[in-house]
Parts: structure tokens; sequence; C-alpha cells
């Protein structure tokens, strides 16, 4: 346990320095906004596109490991919708509060880590988590929040929802990555040189960006913030853990991946779309806060846990 805690530090001391950065504002909100710009659209982008452009999509695309993935995430998104609703939280607010309980920073924060302590073959696990969050619940809040506004379903909305997934740069440098592969067209050398340094910006900038945004953000609504981050933080992976390892027939180290990728903190993305549609955004970053400081701690337990899975 010492040992994994000791090697996840120094990713935590980077948001750490990132977070102090921001709160003597010797790093300003504007500049972290751009350097996120800058890891999002540039640095992860390329990373994202030189893993997948090495890998087969057959060799990752297994229905066991989405299914069992989807399933027990989407259990945890209906107990927190129905906790939220249970509060008298409008349909709005309890689809923010079960984003913040299921989509964990994979992107920016579990990527660069696990691929780091859990080994090279943890990308394609990874990049499957991050698909599905992407995709599938990226797009449900979407749908919900601009639903329940409108009170129906329209073209307007899938339209919005099919909109932000093409401009995603994560989804678009996963794809066309994932394109190259099929297409067995070798990389030159200059470009993949290119991608490898452009792409080795990306932990460095990713996790320092996630300290300075921290510095920003407030911890109003504790008592909420808490509880969702015990979802994130516990709930969630254990959930993972019941279907990955005792439901669907998950090899275990994929399954060890797939769980530690669950136990991550809230994304900085949830907040995004908070503060866009206006649904709650202190209460998110309340949690992407708590869920950060206690992740020290909780993803170095569950790393630590998972690695004994496939010894």
């Amino acid at each position: 346990m010492l040992d994994i805690f000791l090697q996840t530090l120094p990713f935590f001391m980077l948001i750490a320095l990132g977070y102090t950065s921001g709160r003597s504002n010797f790093f300003s909100e504007e500049a972290t906004a751009y350097l996120t710009k800058f890891v999002f659209y540039f640095a992860l982008s390329a990373m994202l596109f030189r893993f997948s452009a090495n890998l087969s999509l057959d060799a990752i695309l297994d229905w066991q490991f989405v299914m069992a993935y989807l399933a027990a995430t989407t259990v945890v998104y209906i107990v927190a919708t129905v906790v939220a609703i249970r509060r008298n939280a409008p349909v709005t607010e309890a689809a923010v509060e079960a984003q913040c309980a299921v989509v964990g920073n994979v992107g920016f924060l579990g990527i660069p880590m696990l691929v780091l302590l859990l080994g090279e073959a943890a990308v394609g696990p990874v990049m499957m988590v991050l698909a599905v969050d992407l995709i599938v619940f990226g797009s449900l809040i979407v749908i919900l929040i601009t639903g329940s506004r409108d009170g129906r379903m329209s073209p307007r909305i899938l339209w919005t929802v099919a909109v932000g997934l093409v401009k995603n740069p994560m989804i678009v440098s996963i794809s066309l990555g994932l394109a190259v592969s099929a297409s067995d067209v070798a990389i030159p050398l200059p470009v993949n040189e290119f991608l490898s340094l452009l792409g080795a910006a990306a932990t460095p900038g990713a996790l320092f960006a996630i300290g300075a945004s921290l510095a920003y953000k407030s911890a109003e609504r504790v008592a909420i913030a808490g509880w969702l981050s015990f979802c994130k933080l516990v709930l969630h992976p254990a959930a993972v853990a019941v279907a990955a390892l005792f439901i669907f027939d998950v090899d275990p180290y994929a399954a060890g991946v797939m769980i530690a990728a669950a136990a991550l903190p809230v994304a900085g993305n949830v907040y995004i779309i908070a503060q866009h549609y206006g649904v709650a955004p202190t209460r998110v970053s309340a949690s992407i806060l708590l869920s950060t400081m206690a992740s020290v701690v909780t993803v170095s337990l569950v790393i630590a846990w998972v690695t004994t899975l496939s010894a």
C-alpha cells in the first residue's frame, strides 16, 4: 500500500502545485483556462491519437467489459438520481448530481496515472471507460437538462448532442487514431516524434491545470458534495467491481483497470456543463474539490487492491 501511495503521490503533488499557484494568484484564472484549453485540444489529443493509432479496435473492444461498466455505472447513476429527487431537487439538478456520482477525471488524471502505474496494456480499457463516459453519460446529461426545460424530446436536442460529440477532441483523436490503426498506414517518424513530444506535455499540464482550477472552486453545499464524493470514490468502484468480477466475464487485468478508472474523482467537465446550463455549478465545484482531496488516499487504496487481481 505504501509503495502504491508513493507512486501516486507525484501526480497529486503536481495537482497541489497547480492549486498553490492558483491560490496565490501566481497563476490566474484566465491563465488556467488557456492551459486547460492547450491540454484538452493539443497535448491530450496528441497522446490519445498516438495511443489509439497503435491499438487495434478488435483488440480493445470487449463487449463484456463495456456492459459491465455500463451496467454498474447506470446503477450508481440511478441511486444518485433517486436520492436527489427524494430531496425534491428538480430533474436538471438530479441529472447534474448523477453525473458527479459516475463521471471521473479519466481524461486528465486517469490516462496518465493508470498507464504509468498499471502498464501500457491499460490504455485500451481506459479508453473504453472514457468512450462510455463521453458518449453515453456525456450525452445523457444534455438530453435530460434540455429535455426537462423544453418539456419534450426534439430533433434539436439530438442535434446538440451529436454536434457536442463530433466537436469533442478526445473522441475525435481516438476515432482518428483507430482509423489510422485499421488502415495499416505507418505514421512517419517525424510525425510520431511530434506526437510524442506534444503528448508528453499532457500529463504535467493536465495535473497542474486540475490543481489550478481547484483553487477557484468553492466548497458550498458540503453535505451534498460529500455524498456525491462518496458515490464517486466508493459506490462507483464498488459497483463496477461487483459487475466486472462476479456478474460479467471480464478479464481480471481489464477489470482492475476498470475499477481503478471508476475510483477517480469527479471530472472537471461536469462543472463546465453545469456552468453552461446554469445548474448547480457550486455544488459540482464542491464535489470536484472534495473528491479530488479525498482521492489522494482512496485512489491509492483501490490501485493497491486491483494490482493483486491479475497477480
